[in-house]
């Protein structure tokens, strides 16, 4: 696959990034597109390593490595590499109905998982891949693709995130006629409000969109089921039902003063945020600002991430980001963290550096945990108490974070952003559905046959998993799509 001696001959190249002092002016993409001939030479780099792994996703202590969509990579990089674009995006989208989000919002496990990696840069996989996709719809080859025939089944998806809509996109092809229902004025989910427009532009997720309309889909928004579309008429007029409502309870971080005025969950920050933008480029005012305040999040994360590039942009007073983990090393440890597991290193986020171009340092507080935060007369958030901590483990093997005595440390802060997770999907809808959960109330339904316990009514994605990555998603809303269609006809030829 790609040139025999490519990864001997090309470096590992990614996509550029426009300059950090300057993107933070704007809401646009901060990524540049990379030239033709630079994309191939990186396809070269994919080895014939005989036996690959970046395109079998697994789960190997606790994180992802690999491909959860087992995209045919070597094929396309190869496909790149001799400058056949069109058949490379042939076979990209015979596994990923939307490599454009993965190639933009995915960590990219499957580099993780690249042989080359071993003891070189891996293969700069995801780059190739969104190049692939843009280039296709760059030169119109991404066109819609109705179904020939019709089967007369109908079927329901609640929610639009990536789960929802590679139901939908696949049950679409199998001639039902899907209907996606969305609680938000946007399609799109997660994607939508969950990521900002700097890093996955709506318009990204709408020119997607409207080829799925253009297929035949129908898409609802605005509409919450269980209150605004009454289950009794879910299930009156459609055949099957899929559940992709996601994840979407945001963890807590339960310390002496959480309910003062300026905390704030990171999705309520970066939902206003896309929306107010999208609807009046922030003209209207109804967003959640860090305009001239001292801003803290709490949380390592991809959310963090996106909450300091985000803040940055609101010009905010001052910026400083939690991580509870100690600073990670500069390399993988071969010992605590063999290929092809998932490297557990130190990276600097797009959101990082540019918080260090504006700012003068990187934004990071590693090893720090919140202990409570202190208000003014009004009861508005002015200070964060924090101590530092280190990782210990008990007799039984259980891990613990021990405070650092004499670390204690006072921030100042106008906004605290809580970017910690989610804990489980909404229970409104589920408890309305009589549907039975596990014991960390995500629905209960078996991975590879996402059948609930109610006849008909399948879950996928993060409301069945819990909190995941987008390429999981997908993953599982093509596979609900595939046992949905399994149910209706009796048998099926989705993959």
């Amino acid at each position: 696959m790609g040139k025999s001696t490519g990864f001997m001959e090309y470096e590992r190249q990614t996509q550029r990034e426009r300059d950090p002092s300057t993107r933070t002016k704007d809401w646009k993409d901060y990524t540049l597109p990379m030239l033709d001939e630079e994309i191939q030479k990186q396809g070269a780099r994919c080895m014939d390593c005989g036996v690959p792994t970046c395109h079998t996703g697994m789960e190997i202590n606790g994180s992802t490595t690999g491909c959860p969509v087992n995209h045919l990579i070597p094929e396309w990089n190869d496909l790149v590499y001799r400058g056949q674009w069109k058949e490379a995006l042939k076979v990209e989208h015979e596994k990923n109905n939307f490599p454009e989000f993965t190639g933009i919002a995915c960590p990219a496990p499957c580099e993780g998982a690249c042989v080359l990696g071993i003891n070189e840069p891996p293969v700069a996989i995801r780059t190739v891949e969104r190049s692939i996709i843009e280039k296709g719809f760059e030169e119109g080859w991404v066109v819609p693709e109705p179904p020939k025939m019709r089967t007369g089944k109908k079927v329901a998806v609640v929610g639009s995130g990536p789960a929802g809509l590679a139901s939908a996109a696949q049950l679409n092809k199998a001639g039902h006629t899907v209907t996606v229902f969305e609680r938000a004025d946007r399609v799109g989910g997660l994607l939508t409000y969950g990521i900002p427009e700097m890093k996955l532009p709506y318009s990204v997720v709408e020119r997607r969109i409207t080829i799925l309309e253009q297929e035949g889909i129908k898409f609802i928004t605005n509409t919450e089921v269980g209150k605004d579309y009454p289950v009794s008429r879910l299930r009156d007029e459609f055949d099957s039902i899929i559940l992709c409502g996601g994840a979407t309870i945001p963890r807590n971080v339960e310390v002496e003063g959480r309910d003062m005025k300026g905390i704030h969950y990171a999705m309520d920050f970066l939902h206003a945020n896309t929306k107010s933008l999208l609807d009046t480029e922030h003209r209207d005012g109804n967003y959640i600002s860090a305009k001239d305040k001292d801003v803290i999040v709490i949380g390592g994360g991809d959310t963090g991430t996106d909450c300091i590039s985000t803040s940055v942009r609101h010009n905010c007073r001052s910026l400083t980001q939690f991580d509870i983990y100690d600073k990670k090393q500069d390399d993988r440890d071969d010992l605590t963290n063999p290929w092809p597991q998932y490297p557990i290193v130190h990276r600097v986020e797009y959101g990082q550096k540019e918080a260090a171009a504006v700012m003068g340092r990187d934004p990071r507080a590693f090893a720090v945990m919140t202990k409570k935060f202190v208000g003014d007369e009004n009861g508005r958030v002015k200070e964060v108490h924090t101590v530092n901590v280190r990782l210990k483990f008990d007799e039984e093997g259980n891990r613990y974070r021990e405070e650092i005595p004499g670390t204690e440390k006072v921030w100042k802060a106008d906004l605290v952003l809580l970017a910690i997770g989610f804990t489980g999907p909404d229970q409104d809808l589920i408890e309305k559905m009589e549907i039975e959960t596990e014991a960390k109330s995500t629905i209960k339904a078996k991975y590879g046959e996402y059948k609930t316990n109610v006849e008909g009514v399948f879950a996928a994605g993060d409301m069945r998993r819990g909190q995941s990555l987008i390429v999981w998603a997908i993953n599982e809303g093509r596979e609900a799509a595939r046992e949905c269609d399994r149910y209706l006809m009796g048998a099926t030829d989705l993959p």
